[in-house]
């Protein structure tokens, strides 16, 4: 017992010359050209895992530093300092902004690359730069913000998939959307059945930034599936030394904005009574029902979503977060939720020489989609019915029987019906998750070896119930249900080396590597009318394809003066044939930055002034079938088989192939400028550029028993895109209250198909039966509308069948038809701005689109006067009607250039005004905002909305606007 009482006294005297010796020290971090606090800075006692960060004032507190201690300052931008501990109580640091950390780091292709080093058209938005309020999909969080960039949604429900195109029309029939990379997984294209949104799966609150590589020098590192540019999605990542904590929510109402100009139930009364037989009048209701106010509503979502980030034993950044939607659609009966998750490791080990990054994100929905068939229902059914007829034997809804008492089968059917009496939801669980090593071998560090892993599986389960009581035509109606299981495998494995060195005035990297991607797909269909009609009512559907890949990329970078790329892509695709299967796809790009130069090294107004031009060539099979060079059989109904003697076989038939099919390979030529001025107030970059795309491939019309069908894929011609892009970012005013930022851009694009044998008939639309409105032809754009020149009368209005003899023959047919616009934007343009005032903020979002057209086929299929009372029933008109006065429907009528109309548009897309708490409760912040979305849009276009993906207006489904509140709490 004395021995310890010894040891401890011992200890005790010891201890004032270590422990006794640690103080504990605060100060303030701030910036040194303006003075504002730096929160989130980093305090670290070098050589130790010891260290803090500073408050949202700037401010931090270290216990336990020791006399001759180094304290390390750091914060992203800013250049390090260090520091020695000689006792003192306070050390307040200024710290001024680093060139070099300061200029982005953009992600690339296997690899980050300083902005300045760039050497493609590069382009990419953070956090800061997202478009504000309630946002349900990623590629919202860009709409407007990116020149040369066009995000169109599909329509208004909630949940719904954008078409992003990236400079123009890529291809004619394979798919010309984007290659979208999250955390180095490149996705699959296609969203599985059950689901409205391949992009779904990730929360837009996760995403740190959005990178867009737009020409082919700079995609060429990912080969055939870049096509059509890429989009690099980076999610948040672990950061700092204590956990920090961001829960947000947000409660939306959205509305419809308008409806499709129908008449009215007096205004069909009066035609009726004016233009129809007693037999018409006497089918005319007392009601005067809006069927299109019936089945849309005002809607309700709420989002909440909670994050955290910080470091678990100094050595593994981390965060996660989790977060759920719930959003009512317009459309009654519509409704998309989902639950999110995510995981994010980085942690390091020996001394950083190798490093490790874990990314795991599941996703959950469910899906309630409302019957879309009552969006066109509700603009044919007459509006002087009410919704219920007590006699009817549907269950009380209205409807226009036959003599046998069933539903007329040429007649629309009860909206209302459609809405309530079909039941079509489904249940998506989706799984995306990488692990990524990078090793710096010892024996030589400028080498690092990465492998990355990564797998991507969603599945879905889905049915459908119609009710017993929907109206139907069939005899023996009882009801319909089916059901379907749809499961889509990603594999992704990538092995590759990174070379880095400095040498005296030169730095060079170097990427070489392999990657192995492997897609599956498993689909399972059940139909209960078609075991009843005593048909095949299971479909099981299985298909594989593969994408095997060497990679190379040099970078050269000279006195920060001269900086060239090279990059060179090897891919085979299953989809292709053995001889055709492999293409090779190399890009080269130089860039000078004359800023650098010592006629301008001492410039205070020129900031970067950099000078880039490239060539590349990109491969595409994106879209294509699998396996379309084999021949494949198709085997013949359960219920249709060949009696040979006694006995009953199954035949097969023969489907059409194409042994030939080749890689269609864009050709693309680019040459820009990036510039900065005054400390960077004003930014931005130009760039022009050329694209060839040759052996298009397209669906084609054959000769007859050239093969087994009367069109295949094929490739076939070649086609130019020619376009010019501008971006303009300015800070007006920076002070320490007030802050002031207008970004711009605009982009101007011609879209020309320079080579096809044979035109190509497209655009399906309704009215009589196979027609088309648009066409493929050499020297035209893409999709362009396929029209007759409609003749006006004094008035203006058009003359019915009178359409100009283009040919002079005398006669009105299809040589007189001629190629009239295009549904494109020639210039698309975005402008937004940013305002932050102490601790108020204003961002407004607003876009143009000018030289795109429209069909209008909700008014070119409704407006005859015999719709009006044809089929023993009554049908609804288009107010259109009043002008043209047309009576019956024909195919000249339904081409007629006179439903081509400009659907240029201006949108104000976004308004948010915010309120920022600084010391809500403690150190914690509050903002408080609200936001409006689909504001205003300012158009000559006559029909629903200009903003048509393809161009053919029909049965669309409106995009509502909202109004949403929410507030973001970090603590």
């Amino acid at each position: 017992m004395r021995t310890f009482i010894k040891s401890t006294l011992l200890l005790l005297f010891m201890m004032p010359m270590s422990f006794f010796a640690q103080s504990t020290l605060s100060g303030v971090i701030t910036e040194r050209d303006t003075g504002m606090p730096i929160p989130g800075a980093n305090v670290v006692i070098k050589g130790t895992t010891t260290g803090t960060v500073t408050n949202f004032d700037g401010e931090y507190t270290l216990n336990g530093v020791n006399m001759d201690d180094v304290l390390v300052y750091s914060y992203v931008g800013f250049a390090s300092q260090e520091i020695p501990y000689a006792g003192q109580a306070t050390i307040d640091v200024s710290m001024a902004t680093d060139a070099a950390l300061l200029d982005e780091v953009v992600v690339v292709g296997y690899g980050t690359i300083s902005k300045k080093d760039a050497t493609g058209a590069v382009s990419q938005i953070s956090t800061e730069d997202f478009n504000k309020g309630p946002v349900a999909t990623a590629s919202q969080l860009i709409t407007g913000k990116i020149a040369g960039v066009k995000v169109t949604s599909g329509g208004g429900a909630p949940g719904e998939g954008q078409n992003i195109i990236i400079r123009g029309q890529g291809s004619l029939s394979l798919n010309s959307s984007p290659l979208i990379v999250v955390d180095g997984i490149p996705l699959a294209n296609d969203a599985v059945g059950g689901s409205r949104n391949a992009l779904d799966f990730i929360n837009p609150s996760d995403i740190e930034s959005m990178t867009v590589l737009k020409d082919a020098s700079s995609t060429a590192i990912y080969g055939s599936r870049a096509a059509n540019g890429v989009i690099m999605i980076t999610t948040k990542k672990g950061k700092g030394l204590d956990f920090k904590f961001n829960y947000s929510t947000a409660t939306s109402v959205y509305e419809p904005t308008d409806f499709v100009d129908m008449m009215d139930g007096d205004q069909f009364r009066d035609l009726i009574n004016t233009i129809g037989s007693d037999a018409a009048k006497a089918r005319l209701g007392e009601a005067n029902t809006n069927w299109q106010d019936e089945i849309y509503t005002t809607a309700v979502g709420v989002e909440h979503n909670f994050s955290t980030t910080g470091n678990i034993g100094a050595f593994m950044p981390v965060r996660a977060s989790v977060g759920y939607t719930d959003q009512d659609g317009i459309l009654k009966g519509d409704n998309f939720t989902r639950s999110t998750g995510s995981l994010n490791l980085r942690p390091s080990f020996l001394d950083g020489q190798l490093q490790v990054e874990l990314n795991g994100r599941g996703m959950y929905t469910e899906n309630n989609f409302a019957n879309r068939d009552a969006i066109g229902a509700s603009v044919d059914f007459d509006p002087t019915q009410s919704i219920y007829d007590e006699n009817s034997p549907f269950g009380g809804y209205f409807t226009w029987l036959n003599s046998d008492g069933v539903k007329n089968n040429l007649s629309p059917t009860n909206p209302v019906a459609l809405i309530n009496l079909k039941n079509d939801n489904s249940e998506v669980r989706r799984f995306i998750g990488n692990a990524k090593v990078d090793y710096e071998l010892p024996f030589l560090p400028e080498l690092t070896a990465t492998v990355n892993a990564g797998y991507d599986e969603t599945n879905s389960h889905g049915r459908t119930r119609t009710s017993i009581e929907m109206p139907s035509s069939d005899l023996d109606w009882n009801g319909a249900n089916t059901r379907y299981r749809n499961v889509a495998l990603n594999r992704l494995f990538d092995a590759y080396l990174t070379y880095e060195k400095d040498f005296a005035e030169s730095s060079i990297n170097a990427v070489a590597g392999y990657s192995y991607q492997k897609f599956e797909n498993h689909n399972y269909n059940f139909d209960s009318e078609a075991r009843e009609d005593g048909n095949d009512f299971e479909f099981i559907d299985k298909w594989r394809s593969v994408l095997l890949s060497y990679f190379g990329r040099v970078n050269f970078n000279h006195a920060d003066k001269y900086l060239l790329t090279a990059t060179l892509r090897a891919d085979a695709s299953s989809k292709l044939n053995p001889d055709d299967r492999w293409g090779y796809f190399p890009s080269v790009a130089a860039a000078w930055s004359i800023h650098n130069e010592d006629f301008l090294s001492g410039s205070n107004t020129i900031d970067q002034l950099k000078l880039r031009v490239g060539y590349g060539e990109i491969g595409n099979v994106n879209g294509l079938g699998d396996y379309n060079f084999l021949q494949s059989y198709t085997g013949s109904r359960s219920n249709a088989t060949y009696q040979f003697g006694s006995s009953y076989y199954p035949t097969y038939r023969p489907e059409e192939f194409n042994e030939d099919l080749r890689w269609e390979v864009g050709k693309t030529f680019n040459i820009g400028l990036d510039y900065g001025f005054l400390n960077n107030r004003i930014s931005g970059s130009v760039n022009a550029y050329l694209k060839k795309t040759e052996d298009l491939i397209s669906f084609v019309t054959i000769d007859p028993f050239t093969n087994f069908s009367n069109g295949l894929d094929k490739n076939i011609g070649d086609m130019e895109n020619r376009g010019i892009e501008f971006e303009l970012n300015v800070v007006p005013v920076q002070t320490e209250d007030f802050n002031w930022s207008i970004g711009y851009n605009v982009s101007v694009n011609d879209n020309e198909i320079t080579n096809l044998p044979d035109q190509v008939d497209v655009g399906d639309i309704n009215g009589g039966t196979g027609n088309k409105i648009q066409l493929h032809k050499e020297g035209y754009s893409p999709f362009s509308y396929w029209v007759y020149k409609q003749v006006y009368n004094e008035a203006g209005n058009p003359i019915e069948g009178a359409y100009v003899d283009r040919n002079g023959d005398n006669k009105i047919n299809d040589d007189d038809r001629y190629l009239y616009k295009d549904p494109y934007a020639d210039i698309i343009m975005g402008l937004n701005t940013n305002m932050n005032y102490k601790n108020w903020d204003l961002a407004i979002v607003t876009r143009a689109n000018f030289g795109n057209y429209a069909y209008n086929n909700m008014a070119s299929s409704k407006v005859y006067e015999l719709r009006a009372t044809e089929n023993s029933i009554l049908t609804n008109l288009h107010r259109d009607y009043y002008n043209t006065r047309f009576q019956a429907i024909t195919e000249t009528n339904l081409q007629s250039d006179y439903y081509i109309q400009e659907a240029s548009f201006f949108k104000l897309d976004n308004i948010t005004l915010g309120y920022t708490l600084p010391e809500f409760v403690g150190e914690s912040t509050l903002r408080i905002y609200g936001s409006a979305q689909n504001v205003a849009t300012i158009t000559d276009y006559d029909g629903l909305d200009p903003e048509i993906d393809g161009g053919i207006d029909n049965n669309f489904y409106p995009r509502p606007r909202s109004f949403a509140v929410g507030v973001n709490l970090n603590f």
